[in-house]
Protein backbone atom coordinates (compact mmCIF):
# COMPACT_ATOMS: atom_id res chain seq x y z
CA UNK A 1 0.00 0.00 0.00
CA UNK A 2 1.54 3.30 -1.15
CA UNK A 3 0.61 6.90 -0.28
CA UNK A 4 0.92 9.28 -3.24
CA UNK A 5 0.34 12.98 -3.64
CA UNK A 6 -2.39 14.21 -6.02
CA UNK A 7 -1.81 16.98 -8.56
CA UNK A 8 -4.33 19.15 -6.71
CA UNK A 9 -2.27 18.99 -3.53
CA UNK A 10 -4.22 16.25 -1.70
CA UNK A 11 -3.24 12.71 -0.77
CA UNK A 12 -4.65 9.37 -1.87
CA UNK A 13 -3.90 5.75 -0.97
CA UNK A 14 -3.30 3.09 -3.60
CA UNK A 15 -2.95 -0.74 -3.34
CA UNK A 16 -0.54 -2.38 -5.78
CA UNK A 17 -1.93 -5.54 -7.40
CA UNK A 18 0.50 -8.52 -7.25
CA UNK A 19 1.12 -8.43 -11.00
CA UNK A 20 2.83 -5.08 -10.41
CA UNK A 21 1.26 -3.30 -13.34
CA UNK A 22 -2.02 -1.97 -11.87
CA UNK A 23 -3.12 -0.33 -8.66
CA UNK A 24 -6.45 0.42 -6.97
CA UNK A 25 -7.41 3.68 -5.29
CA UNK A 26 -8.81 3.41 -1.77
CA UNK A 27 -11.88 5.60 -1.24
CA UNK A 28 -12.36 6.84 2.32
CA UNK A 29 -15.35 5.30 4.09
CA UNK A 30 -16.79 8.71 4.91
CA UNK A 31 -17.02 9.59 1.21
CA UNK A 32 -18.92 6.36 0.39
CA UNK A 33 -21.47 7.15 3.12
CA UNK A 34 -21.81 10.64 1.72
CA UNK A 35 -22.54 9.26 -1.77
CA UNK A 36 -25.15 6.86 -0.40
CA UNK A 37 -26.83 9.71 1.46
CA UNK A 38 -26.85 11.89 -1.67
CA UNK A 39 -28.41 9.04 -3.64
CA UNK A 40 -31.17 8.49 -1.07
CA UNK A 41 -31.83 12.21 -0.86
CA UNK A 42 -32.11 12.39 -4.64
CA UNK A 43 -34.61 9.53 -4.68
CA UNK A 44 -36.72 11.14 -1.95
CA UNK A 45 -36.68 14.56 -3.63
CA UNK A 46 -37.55 13.01 -7.00
CA UNK A 47 -40.42 11.03 -5.48
CA UNK A 48 -41.81 14.10 -3.70
CA UNK A 49 -41.52 16.21 -6.87
CA UNK A 50 -43.48 13.61 -8.85
CA UNK A 51 -46.20 13.58 -6.21
CA UNK A 52 -46.33 17.39 -6.29
CA UNK A 53 -46.59 17.39 -10.10
CA UNK A 54 -49.41 14.85 -9.89
CA UNK A 55 -51.37 17.07 -7.50
CA UNK A 56 -50.72 20.08 -9.73
CA UNK A 57 -52.15 18.20 -12.74
CA UNK A 58 -55.14 17.05 -10.70
CA UNK A 59 -55.79 20.61 -9.52
CA UNK A 60 -55.52 22.01 -13.05
CA UNK A 61 -57.95 19.34 -14.29
CA UNK A 62 -60.43 20.22 -11.53
CA UNK A 63 -60.16 23.93 -12.37
CA UNK A 64 -60.45 23.33 -16.11
CA UNK A 65 -63.33 20.83 -15.84
CA UNK A 66 -65.13 21.35 -12.52
CA UNK A 67 -67.89 18.91 -13.55
CA UNK A 68 -65.50 15.99 -13.07
CA UNK A 69 -64.57 17.15 -9.59
CA UNK A 70 -68.26 17.53 -8.73
CA UNK A 71 -68.89 14.01 -10.03
CA UNK A 72 -66.39 12.67 -7.52
CA UNK A 73 -68.22 14.49 -4.74
CA UNK A 74 -71.55 13.05 -5.91
CA UNK A 75 -70.19 9.51 -5.84
CA UNK A 76 -68.87 10.07 -2.34
CA UNK A 77 -72.24 11.45 -1.21
CA UNK A 78 -74.14 8.49 -2.71
CA UNK A 79 -71.84 6.00 -1.01
CA UNK A 80 -72.22 7.83 2.30
CA UNK A 81 -75.99 7.68 2.05
CA UNK A 82 -76.15 4.02 1.07
CA UNK A 83 -73.71 3.14 3.86
CA UNK A 84 -76.38 4.13 6.37
CA UNK A 85 -78.12 0.84 5.56
CA UNK A 86 -75.05 -0.92 6.90
CA UNK A 87 -74.42 1.23 9.96
CA UNK A 88 -77.98 1.66 11.27
CA UNK A 89 -79.42 -1.47 12.86
CA UNK A 90 -83.10 -1.00 11.77
CA UNK A 91 -82.11 -0.45 8.13
CA UNK A 92 -79.59 -3.28 8.29
CA UNK A 93 -82.21 -5.72 9.58
CA UNK A 94 -84.70 -4.52 6.96
CA UNK A 95 -82.53 -5.70 4.08
CA UNK A 96 -81.60 -8.96 5.73
CA UNK A 97 -77.93 -8.19 6.23
CA UNK A 98 -77.32 -7.81 2.47
CA UNK A 99 -76.67 -4.04 2.59
CA UNK A 100 -73.26 -4.58 1.00
CA UNK A 101 -75.03 -5.34 -2.31
CA UNK A 102 -76.43 -1.78 -2.27
CA UNK A 103 -72.92 -0.37 -1.73
CA UNK A 104 -71.56 -2.47 -4.58
CA UNK A 105 -74.42 -1.35 -6.82
CA UNK A 106 -73.57 2.33 -6.26
CA UNK A 107 -69.91 1.71 -7.02
CA UNK A 108 -70.69 -0.17 -10.24
CA UNK A 109 -73.56 1.82 -11.79
CA UNK A 110 -72.80 5.46 -10.90
CA UNK A 111 -71.42 7.04 -14.09
CA UNK A 112 -70.39 10.54 -15.19
CA UNK A 113 -73.52 11.38 -17.20
CA UNK A 114 -77.17 10.93 -16.28
CA UNK A 115 -77.79 8.82 -19.38
CA UNK A 116 -74.98 6.40 -18.58
CA UNK A 117 -76.21 6.06 -14.98
CA UNK A 118 -79.79 5.44 -16.11
CA UNK A 119 -78.61 2.91 -18.69
CA UNK A 120 -76.70 0.88 -16.11
CA UNK A 121 -79.39 1.19 -13.44
CA UNK A 122 -82.18 0.00 -15.73
CA UNK A 123 -80.01 -2.78 -17.14
CA UNK A 124 -79.03 -3.95 -13.68
CA UNK A 125 -82.60 -3.85 -12.36
CA UNK A 126 -84.12 -5.65 -15.35
CA UNK A 127 -81.32 -8.21 -15.56
CA UNK A 128 -81.56 -8.97 -11.84
CA UNK A 129 -85.35 -9.25 -11.90
CA UNK A 130 -85.49 -11.54 -14.95
CA UNK A 131 -82.64 -13.72 -13.71
CA UNK A 132 -84.14 -13.98 -10.23
CA UNK A 133 -87.56 -14.93 -11.58
CA UNK A 134 -86.11 -17.52 -13.95
CA UNK A 135 -83.82 -18.82 -11.21
CA UNK A 136 -86.77 -19.37 -8.87
CA UNK A 137 -88.72 -21.09 -11.66
CA UNK A 138 -85.84 -23.39 -12.55
CA UNK A 139 -85.30 -24.15 -8.85
CA UNK A 140 -88.97 -25.17 -8.48
CA UNK A 141 -88.77 -27.41 -11.55
CA UNK A 142 -85.56 -28.99 -10.21
CA UNK A 143 -87.23 -29.70 -6.85
CA UNK A 144 -90.13 -31.38 -8.60
CA UNK A 145 -87.72 -33.59 -10.56
CA UNK A 146 -86.47 -35.31 -7.45
CA UNK A 147 -83.21 -35.29 -5.54
CA UNK A 148 -81.44 -37.40 -8.14
CA UNK A 149 -82.20 -35.20 -11.17
CA UNK A 150 -82.12 -31.83 -9.37
CA UNK A 151 -78.42 -31.00 -10.01
CA UNK A 152 -78.75 -32.20 -13.62
CA UNK A 153 -81.68 -29.84 -14.29
CA UNK A 154 -79.82 -26.96 -12.64
CA UNK A 155 -76.65 -27.59 -14.67
CA UNK A 156 -78.54 -27.85 -17.96
CA UNK A 157 -80.47 -24.63 -17.27
CA UNK A 158 -77.30 -22.72 -16.32
CA UNK A 159 -75.55 -23.97 -19.45
CA UNK A 160 -78.37 -23.12 -21.87
CA UNK A 161 -79.34 -19.70 -20.46
CA UNK A 162 -75.75 -18.56 -19.90
CA UNK A 163 -74.81 -19.58 -23.44
CA UNK A 164 -77.87 -17.86 -24.94
CA UNK A 165 -77.32 -14.66 -22.92
CA UNK A 166 -73.63 -14.57 -23.83
CA UNK A 167 -74.41 -15.02 -27.52
CA UNK A 168 -77.02 -12.23 -27.36
CA UNK A 169 -74.27 -9.80 -26.35
CA UNK A 170 -72.86 -10.11 -29.88
CA UNK A 171 -76.11 -8.93 -31.49
CA UNK A 172 -75.56 -5.23 -32.37
CA UNK A 173 -78.98 -4.03 -31.17
CA UNK A 174 -78.56 -5.71 -27.77
CA UNK A 175 -74.86 -4.89 -27.43
CA UNK A 176 -75.52 -1.19 -27.97
CA UNK A 177 -78.08 -0.78 -25.18
CA UNK A 178 -78.40 -3.97 -23.10
CA UNK A 179 -74.89 -5.44 -22.96
CA UNK A 180 -74.53 -4.68 -19.25
CA UNK A 181 -77.98 -6.12 -18.52
CA UNK A 182 -77.08 -9.40 -20.24
CA UNK A 183 -73.95 -9.70 -18.13
CA UNK A 184 -75.91 -9.04 -14.92
CA UNK A 185 -78.49 -11.62 -16.03
CA UNK A 186 -75.78 -14.28 -16.34
CA UNK A 187 -74.31 -13.38 -12.97
CA UNK A 188 -77.60 -13.31 -11.06
CA UNK A 189 -79.06 -16.42 -12.66
CA UNK A 190 -75.92 -18.42 -11.95
CA UNK A 191 -75.87 -17.18 -8.37
CA UNK A 192 -79.52 -18.00 -7.69
CA UNK A 193 -79.46 -21.36 -9.47
CA UNK A 194 -76.23 -22.66 -7.98
CA UNK A 195 -76.76 -21.34 -4.45
CA UNK A 196 -80.35 -22.59 -4.47
CA UNK A 197 -79.07 -26.15 -4.31
CA UNK A 198 -77.71 -25.57 -0.78
CA UNK A 199 -79.79 -22.61 0.46
CA UNK A 200 -83.26 -23.35 1.84
CA UNK A 201 -84.70 -19.81 1.86
CA UNK A 202 -83.98 -19.04 -1.79
CA UNK A 203 -86.94 -16.69 -2.19
CA UNK A 204 -85.67 -14.47 0.63
CA UNK A 205 -82.21 -14.40 -0.97
CA UNK A 206 -83.64 -13.23 -4.30
CA UNK A 207 -85.92 -10.71 -2.58
CA UNK A 208 -83.11 -9.18 -0.53
CA UNK A 209 -80.80 -8.96 -3.54
CA UNK A 210 -83.47 -7.27 -5.63
CA UNK A 211 -84.38 -4.82 -2.85
CA UNK A 212 -80.76 -3.81 -2.21
CA UNK A 213 -80.18 -3.25 -5.92
CA UNK A 214 -83.35 -1.13 -6.06
CA UNK A 215 -82.04 0.95 -3.14
CA UNK A 216 -78.62 1.45 -4.77
CA UNK A 217 -79.97 2.33 -8.21
CA UNK A 218 -82.55 4.75 -6.79
CA UNK A 219 -79.89 6.62 -4.84
CA UNK A 220 -77.67 6.83 -7.93
CA UNK A 221 -80.49 8.18 -10.11
CA UNK A 222 -81.63 10.75 -7.57
CA UNK A 223 -78.11 11.94 -6.79
CA UNK A 224 -77.12 12.13 -10.47
CA UNK A 225 -80.26 14.02 -11.56
CA UNK A 226 -80.75 16.39 -8.62
CA UNK A 227 -77.20 17.55 -7.86
CA UNK A 228 -75.40 19.27 -10.76
CA UNK A 229 -76.54 16.78 -13.44
CA UNK A 230 -74.33 16.16 -16.45
CA UNK A 231 -76.55 15.28 -19.43
CA UNK A 232 -75.13 13.15 -22.21
CA UNK A 233 -77.34 15.01 -24.69
CA UNK A 234 -75.77 18.33 -23.75
CA UNK A 235 -72.28 16.86 -23.97
CA UNK A 236 -73.00 15.49 -27.47
CA UNK A 237 -74.51 18.80 -28.58
CA UNK A 238 -71.50 20.80 -27.39
CA UNK A 239 -69.08 18.24 -28.84
CA UNK A 240 -70.54 18.66 -32.35
CA UNK A 241 -70.54 22.45 -31.97
CA UNK A 242 -66.90 22.54 -30.83
CA UNK A 243 -65.88 20.26 -33.70
CA UNK A 244 -67.30 22.75 -36.19
CA UNK A 245 -65.33 25.59 -34.63
CA UNK A 246 -62.13 23.52 -34.60
CA UNK A 247 -62.52 22.62 -38.29
CA UNK A 248 -63.02 26.29 -39.20
CA UNK A 249 -59.88 27.31 -37.28
CA UNK A 250 -57.81 24.50 -38.83
CA UNK A 251 -58.96 25.35 -42.35
CA UNK A 252 -58.05 29.02 -41.93
CA UNK A 253 -54.70 28.19 -40.37
CA UNK A 254 -53.56 25.83 -43.14
CA UNK A 255 -53.96 28.37 -45.95
CA UNK A 256 -52.68 31.33 -43.95
CA UNK A 257 -49.51 29.42 -43.07
CA UNK A 258 -48.98 28.16 -46.63
CA UNK A 259 -49.36 31.48 -48.44
CA UNK A 260 -47.44 33.36 -45.75
CA UNK A 261 -50.22 35.77 -44.89
CA UNK A 262 -49.92 37.43 -41.51
CA UNK A 263 -53.30 37.14 -39.84
CA UNK A 264 -54.65 36.75 -36.36
CA UNK A 265 -55.51 33.08 -36.66
CA UNK A 266 -55.07 32.47 -32.94
CA UNK A 267 -57.55 35.06 -31.69
CA UNK A 268 -58.16 33.27 -28.41
CA UNK A 269 -54.49 33.10 -27.46
CA UNK A 270 -53.98 29.34 -27.90
CA UNK A 271 -50.88 27.93 -29.47
CA UNK A 272 -51.01 28.10 -33.28
CA UNK A 273 -49.99 24.44 -33.68
CA UNK A 274 -52.83 23.41 -31.38
CA UNK A 275 -55.31 25.36 -33.53
CA UNK A 276 -53.97 23.84 -36.75
CA UNK A 277 -54.22 20.32 -35.30
CA UNK A 278 -57.83 20.82 -34.18
CA UNK A 279 -59.09 18.57 -36.97
CA UNK A 280 -57.49 15.59 -35.19
CA UNK A 281 -59.99 15.98 -32.35
CA UNK A 282 -62.77 15.65 -34.92
CA UNK A 283 -61.22 12.51 -36.40
CA UNK A 284 -60.98 10.90 -32.96
CA UNK A 285 -64.49 11.80 -31.79
CA UNK A 286 -66.47 9.04 -33.51
CA UNK A 287 -66.50 6.62 -30.58
CA UNK A 288 -67.37 9.40 -28.12
CA UNK A 289 -70.26 10.58 -30.30
CA UNK A 290 -71.73 7.10 -30.59
CA UNK A 291 -71.49 6.49 -26.83
CA UNK A 292 -73.02 9.88 -26.01
CA UNK A 293 -75.86 9.39 -28.50
CA UNK A 294 -76.62 5.98 -27.00
CA UNK A 295 -76.72 7.36 -23.46
CA UNK A 296 -78.73 10.41 -24.51
CA UNK A 297 -81.57 8.12 -25.62
CA UNK A 298 -81.97 6.97 -22.01
CA UNK A 299 -82.37 10.48 -20.62
CA UNK A 300 -85.71 12.19 -19.94
CA UNK A 301 -86.62 15.57 -21.43
CA UNK A 302 -84.32 18.29 -20.13
CA UNK A 303 -83.52 21.86 -21.08
CA UNK A 304 -83.88 22.40 -24.82
CA UNK A 305 -84.12 18.68 -25.58
CA UNK A 306 -87.55 17.09 -25.64
CA UNK A 307 -88.74 13.50 -25.61
CA UNK A 308 -87.61 11.46 -28.62
CA UNK A 309 -85.04 14.04 -29.66
CA UNK A 310 -83.36 13.01 -32.97
CA UNK A 311 -80.01 12.01 -31.50
CA UNK A 312 -79.15 9.88 -34.53
CA UNK A 313 -79.07 13.03 -36.65
CA UNK A 314 -76.13 14.24 -34.56
CA UNK A 315 -74.23 11.13 -35.65
CA UNK A 316 -74.90 12.00 -39.29
CA UNK A 317 -73.64 15.54 -38.78
CA UNK A 318 -70.56 14.19 -37.02
CA UNK A 319 -69.90 11.77 -39.90
CA UNK A 320 -69.97 14.62 -42.46
CA UNK A 321 -67.66 16.69 -40.26
CA UNK A 322 -65.17 13.82 -40.13
CA UNK A 323 -65.21 13.66 -43.93
CA UNK A 324 -64.26 17.34 -43.95
CA UNK A 325 -61.57 16.65 -41.35
CA UNK A 326 -60.02 13.95 -43.57
CA UNK A 327 -59.66 16.46 -46.41
CA UNK A 328 -58.27 19.10 -44.05
CA UNK A 329 -55.71 16.58 -42.81
CA UNK A 330 -54.62 15.93 -46.39
CA UNK A 331 -54.54 19.68 -47.02
CA UNK A 332 -52.34 20.19 -43.96
CA UNK A 333 -49.91 17.54 -45.18
CA UNK A 334 -49.83 19.13 -48.65
CA UNK A 335 -49.16 22.62 -47.33
CA UNK A 336 -46.26 21.29 -45.23
CA UNK A 337 -44.74 19.36 -48.14
CA UNK A 338 -41.19 20.08 -49.32
CA UNK A 339 -42.41 20.45 -52.89
CA UNK A 340 -43.69 23.98 -53.44
CA UNK A 341 -45.17 25.78 -56.41
CA UNK A 342 -43.38 28.79 -57.90
CA UNK A 343 -44.04 32.14 -56.27
CA UNK A 344 -45.77 33.44 -59.39
CA UNK A 345 -48.37 30.64 -59.18
CA UNK A 346 -48.83 31.15 -55.44
CA UNK A 347 -49.48 34.85 -55.99
CA UNK A 348 -51.92 34.10 -58.79
CA UNK A 349 -53.91 31.48 -56.85
CA UNK A 350 -53.60 32.88 -53.34
CA UNK A 351 -56.58 35.22 -53.62
CA UNK A 352 -58.84 32.47 -54.99
CA UNK A 353 -57.74 29.88 -52.41
CA UNK A 354 -57.92 32.29 -49.48
CA UNK A 355 -61.33 33.48 -50.62
CA UNK A 356 -62.70 29.93 -50.82
CA UNK A 357 -61.10 28.98 -47.50
CA UNK A 358 -62.57 32.07 -45.81
CA UNK A 359 -66.05 31.38 -47.20
CA UNK A 360 -65.86 27.72 -46.15
CA UNK A 361 -64.74 28.54 -42.62
CA UNK A 362 -67.48 31.18 -42.34
CA UNK A 363 -70.07 28.52 -43.23
CA UNK A 364 -68.67 26.21 -40.54
CA UNK A 365 -68.74 29.02 -37.97
CA UNK A 366 -72.34 29.82 -38.87
CA UNK A 367 -73.24 26.15 -38.50
CA UNK A 368 -71.67 26.26 -35.03
CA UNK A 369 -73.84 29.30 -34.19
CA UNK A 370 -76.95 27.45 -35.42
CA UNK A 371 -76.13 24.45 -33.25
CA UNK A 372 -75.26 26.58 -30.23
CA UNK A 373 -78.42 28.71 -30.35
CA UNK A 374 -80.66 25.98 -31.85
CA UNK A 375 -82.18 28.49 -34.28
CA UNK A 376 -82.62 28.34 -38.04
CA UNK A 377 -80.35 30.96 -39.57
CA UNK A 378 -81.39 33.03 -42.56
CA UNK A 379 -77.77 33.76 -43.51
CA UNK A 380 -76.61 30.20 -44.07
CA UNK A 381 -78.08 29.94 -47.59
CA UNK A 382 -76.40 33.21 -48.61
CA UNK A 383 -73.07 32.00 -47.21
CA UNK A 384 -73.33 28.71 -49.10
CA UNK A 385 -74.06 30.69 -52.29
CA UNK A 386 -70.93 32.81 -51.72
CA UNK A 387 -68.91 29.65 -51.12
CA UNK A 388 -70.14 28.16 -54.40
CA UNK A 389 -69.19 31.37 -56.22
CA UNK A 390 -65.70 31.13 -54.74
CA UNK A 391 -65.54 27.51 -55.94
CA UNK A 392 -66.45 28.59 -59.48
CA UNK A 393 -63.80 31.32 -59.45
CA UNK A 394 -61.13 28.83 -58.36
CA UNK A 395 -62.27 26.34 -61.02
CA UNK A 396 -62.01 29.05 -63.69
CA UNK A 397 -58.48 29.85 -62.47
CA UNK A 398 -57.56 26.18 -62.79
CA UNK A 399 -58.98 26.01 -66.30
CA UNK A 400 -56.92 29.04 -67.28
CA UNK A 401 -53.74 27.04 -66.70
CA UNK A 402 -54.52 24.84 -69.71
CA UNK A 403 -55.59 27.73 -71.96
CA UNK A 404 -53.45 30.72 -71.07
CA UNK A 405 -49.97 31.41 -69.81
CA UNK A 406 -49.42 33.10 -66.49
CA UNK A 407 -48.26 36.70 -66.90
CA UNK A 408 -45.81 37.93 -64.26
CA UNK A 409 -43.37 40.75 -63.65
CA UNK A 410 -40.11 40.47 -65.51
CA UNK A 411 -37.05 39.75 -63.39
CA UNK A 412 -34.47 41.01 -65.86
CA UNK A 413 -34.68 44.72 -65.06
CA UNK A 414 -37.24 45.72 -67.74
CA UNK A 415 -39.41 48.81 -67.18
CA UNK A 416 -42.36 48.59 -64.83
CA UNK A 417 -44.97 48.64 -67.62
CA UNK A 418 -43.41 45.73 -69.49
CA UNK A 419 -44.54 42.16 -68.87
CA UNK A 420 -42.99 38.84 -69.82
CA UNK A 421 -44.51 35.47 -70.38
CA UNK A 422 -43.48 32.89 -67.77
CA UNK A 423 -43.45 29.24 -68.74
CA UNK A 424 -43.94 26.94 -65.73
CA UNK A 425 -43.07 23.19 -65.90
CA UNK A 426 -45.90 20.76 -65.32
CA UNK A 427 -44.45 19.26 -62.11
CA UNK A 428 -44.31 22.68 -60.50
CA UNK A 429 -48.02 23.21 -61.18
CA UNK A 430 -49.08 19.99 -59.41
CA UNK A 431 -48.82 21.25 -55.78
CA UNK A 432 -51.04 24.30 -56.23
CA UNK A 433 -53.52 22.32 -58.37
CA UNK A 434 -53.72 19.63 -55.69
CA UNK A 435 -54.33 22.19 -52.95
CA UNK A 436 -57.01 23.89 -55.03
CA UNK A 437 -58.72 20.56 -55.71
CA UNK A 438 -58.74 19.76 -51.99
CA UNK A 439 -60.34 23.12 -51.21
CA UNK A 440 -63.07 22.44 -53.75
CA UNK A 441 -63.69 19.00 -52.24
CA UNK A 442 -63.81 20.50 -48.73
CA UNK A 443 -66.42 23.01 -49.89
CA UNK A 444 -68.54 20.19 -51.35
CA UNK A 445 -68.38 18.24 -48.08
CA UNK A 446 -69.20 21.33 -46.05
CA UNK A 447 -72.31 21.77 -48.20
CA UNK A 448 -73.32 18.20 -47.29
CA UNK A 449 -72.82 19.12 -43.64
CA UNK A 450 -75.14 22.10 -44.11
CA UNK A 451 -77.83 19.78 -45.47
CA UNK A 452 -77.40 17.44 -42.49
CA UNK A 453 -77.70 20.34 -40.03
CA UNK A 454 -80.82 21.61 -41.82
CA UNK A 455 -82.38 18.15 -41.53
CA UNK A 456 -81.51 18.09 -37.83
CA UNK A 457 -83.04 21.55 -37.39
CA UNK A 458 -86.29 20.36 -38.98
CA UNK A 459 -86.57 17.18 -36.91
CA UNK A 460 -85.48 18.86 -33.66
CA UNK A 461 -87.81 21.81 -34.38
CA UNK A 462 -85.26 24.60 -34.11
CA UNK A 463 -86.82 28.04 -33.77
CA UNK A 464 -86.74 30.58 -36.55
CA UNK A 465 -84.33 33.44 -35.95
CA UNK A 466 -87.08 36.04 -36.47
CA UNK A 467 -89.38 34.24 -34.00
CA UNK A 468 -86.68 34.19 -31.37
CA UNK A 469 -86.00 37.90 -31.81
CA UNK A 470 -89.68 38.76 -31.51
CA UNK A 471 -89.95 36.71 -28.31
CA UNK A 472 -86.92 38.51 -26.92
CA UNK A 473 -88.45 41.90 -27.69
CA UNK A 474 -91.75 40.81 -26.15
CA UNK A 475 -90.00 39.64 -22.99
CA UNK A 476 -88.22 42.99 -22.73
CA UNK A 477 -91.52 44.83 -23.05
CA UNK A 478 -93.26 42.57 -20.47
CA UNK A 479 -90.58 41.80 -17.87
CA UNK A 480 -93.17 40.64 -15.32
CA UNK A 481 -94.28 37.71 -17.51
CA UNK A 482 -91.16 36.55 -19.32
CA UNK A 483 -91.68 32.82 -19.51
CA UNK A 484 -95.40 32.21 -19.99
CA UNK A 485 -95.29 31.96 -23.78
CA UNK A 486 -92.15 29.84 -23.73
CA UNK A 487 -93.72 27.50 -21.19
CA UNK A 488 -96.82 27.04 -23.37
CA UNK A 489 -94.68 26.28 -26.43
CA UNK A 490 -92.66 23.76 -24.42
CA UNK A 491 -95.83 22.05 -23.21
CA UNK A 492 -97.35 21.88 -26.71
CA UNK A 493 -94.17 20.49 -28.27
CA UNK A 494 -93.85 17.88 -25.55
CA UNK A 495 -97.48 16.77 -26.00
CA UNK A 496 -97.05 16.59 -29.77
CA UNK A 497 -93.97 14.36 -29.45
CA UNK A 498 -95.63 12.08 -26.90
Amino acid sequence: MVKESKPTGGLEWRINIPNGTTSKVLVPESKSHFRVWNGLRGLIVGFMSRIWKFFEKAWSLAVREPKKAIHGLKVGMALSLVSLFYYMRPLYNGVGGNAMWAVMTVVVVFEYTVGATLCKCVNRAIGTFLAGALGLGVHWIANQSGEKFEPIVLQISVFLLAAAATFSRFIPAIKARFDYGAMIFILTFSLVSVSGYRVDKLFELAHHRLSTIAIGTSLCILTGMLFCPVWAGNELHYLITNNMEKLAASLDGCLVEYFGIHANVNAKGEDSDKVLQGYKCVLNSKATEEVMANFAKWEPAHGRFYFRHPWNEYLKVGAFLRKCAYCIETLNVSTNSDTEAPDILNKHFSKFCISLSSCSSDVLKELAVIMHTMTKSTKIDLMVHEMNNAVQELQCALKSLSKETIIGDSKSGIEEGNKSTTVVPLMEIVPIVYISTLLIEIAARIEKSVEAVNELAIKAEFEQESTKKSKKIQNQQNPNQPSQGNQEDLTMKTLQKV
